[in-house]
């Protein structure tokens, strides 16, 4: 049987859409906080708050959208967002003050979670059913890109240009997503017309059947946001700063490379044959790094760590968006990201009080042993079913082609 088509025309446009995206988010991450201090003398704290806002805004702009996805229509809903995101990113033109900057930084981010939640709900229709996994893999990879192309872009521009410039390369890098956003043509199916509109409810903020795999998320997105967030310090600390600076170019690497083998494993054999054994590397690298005395040593732990949770996050995604019905893909794509940004948004903080306490190696340390005791959670929160939702998937498969 001829395997269906995965890298379409709209596949393509909306992975483009995600990478501007994400772009934009990684190259202003880097710079955002030096702005404030440079431009407004603020305080670390308050470049902090700056940094952190975004991820409440994006948060809010999940909570929000998830339902309003399929009832407004997915494309519709998608190139919404991209407007309100590329109004937004010229916001920082305007801004004269920290407290007119934490604004900004708070709309931008609610767009972003508006634009993303529904390109991630238009791209997990757009992939075929059947390798559903693979695409949700490849799709991610836009992210990963993203992830490695925008640090190094807005340092690079922060060093010889200046802000505004960084903040017009972001408002041209957003009207390219909204362009491609535009373009697209996203399946929308005969359901989403009967939904009713917003409803301020839990059932209707969050995709109950896919809570259980976003507590799992949660978890590991700690793990992932202590090398995020303190790498940095830590390699300064072990005099590893030459090394720090390829870390995240390896662990994107190994991701790239990765992803789509991990994908198509997943869609033959299981959500289990991916998730236990990148559990198990996660750990490993988290030990590694408890444990690190030279450059090499880091960068080996960025390889086991790449592959661990750069597959893992994706596997978890694509578990979120197959235990729901079709028309309940916007609002399990927005429950996925809600935990997965939450991790990363408040996790540093409540980190770092725990460095404060016990070091850097400890808290790796401590990161590794989380990563392992996910797996028990995983297993009785979705693992132990796997075989059974198999059957009903292939069962389902079967009877639509007869």
């Amino acid at each position: 049987m001829q395997p269906t088509k995965l890298w379409t025309r709209d596949f393509v446009i909306v992975f483009a859409v995600n990478f501007f995206l994400a772009l934009v988010f990684y190259m202003l991450i880097v710079v955002i906080g030096a702005h404030a201090m440079q431009e407004y003398g603020s305080s670390l704290s308050q470049a902090g708050l700056v940094a952190g806002i975004f991820v409440i805004g994006t948060l809010l702009g999940r909570l929000i959208i998830g339902q309003f996805v399929d009832a407004l229509g997915r494309k519709k809903t998608m190139v919404i967002g991209m407007i309100a995101f590329t109004i937004t990113s010229g916001l920082y033109f305007l801004s004269d003050s920290i407290a007119t900057l934490i604004a900004v930084r708070f709309v931008h981010g609610l767009a972003l979670g508006v634009a993303s939640t529904a390109a991630g709900t238009a791209v997990a229709h757009i992939i075929p059913r059947d390798r559903r996994a693979e695409g949700i893999s490849y799709y991610s990879l836009s992210t990963t890109l993203s992830a490695a192309i925008g640090p190094f872009l807005g340092v690079w521009l922060l060093q010889h240009t200046n802000f505004n410039w960084i903040f017009a390369a972001c408002i041209a890098v957003a009207i390219l997503g909204l362009l491609a956003a535009m373009w697209a043509q996203v399946p929308e199916g005969a359901s989403h017309a009967g939904l009713r509109g917003f409803q301020f409810s839990l059932a209707n903020l969050v995709e109950a059947r896919a809570v259980p795999i976003s507590v799992v998320t949660f978890l590991y997105g700690l793990c992932y946001a202590s090398v995020l967030a303190f790498i940095n310090g830590y390699a300064v600390e072990l005099n590893l700063v030459t090394a720090a600076s390829f870390f995240f170019i390896v662990y994107s690497a190994v991701v790239l490379l990765s992803r789509p083998l991990t994908g198509r494993l997943l869609d033959r054999k299981g959500s289990n044959m991916v998730v236990f054994p990148s559990c198990l590397l996660l750990a490993l690298g988290l030990v590694v790094l408890a444990n690190v005395q030279t450059g090499m040593g880091l960068l080996v732990a960025a390889v086991l760590i790449g592959i661990g949770f750069g597959n893992l996050q994706s596997a978890l995604y694509a578990v979120a968006v197959k235990v729901v019905a079709p028309q309940r893909m916007g609002l399990a794509t927005s429950t996925f990201y809600i935990s997965m940004d939450a991790s990363l948004g408040f996790g540093p903080y409540l980190l770092g009080l725990a460095i404060s306490e016990i070091g850097y190696r400890s808290l790796y340390g401590s990161m590794a042993a989380l990563a392992v005791l996910g797996m028990p959670v995983f297993y009785l929160l979705h693992g132990r079913h796997v075989a059974r939702l198999r059957a009903r998937d292939a069962l389902a498969a079967s009877a639509k082609s007869e």
